[in-house]
């Protein structure tokens, strides 16, 4: 066995290939359609509670030209 194959932490790739073997096979099965109406709010307070989360959370993400998001406070420098 080579010390490749023996990499453990991060770097564990016979776990990793387990769980895309494992991930495509659940992606194949067709499940994913049935779960994702699981995920679906199941009201108008929970879709605007989730609504409201996920404004939180792109607040705090970093957009693609690398400028800051307004609404987390800070500025660009721009005007």
């Amino acid at each position: 066995m080579s010390d490749k194959d023996q990499v453990q932490g991060e770097g564990d790739y016979k776990s990793a290939e387990k769980f895309n073997q494992a991930e495509r096979a659940f992606v194949k099965s067709g499940a994913v359609e049935k779960e994702k109406g699981r995920a679906e709010p199941k009201s108008a307070a929970e879709a605007q509670e989730m609504n409201q989360a996920e404004k939180i959370g792109r607040s705090h993400a970093k957009p693609e030209d690398g400028r800051s998001h307004p609404e987390a406070g800070a500025s660009s420098g721009k005007k």
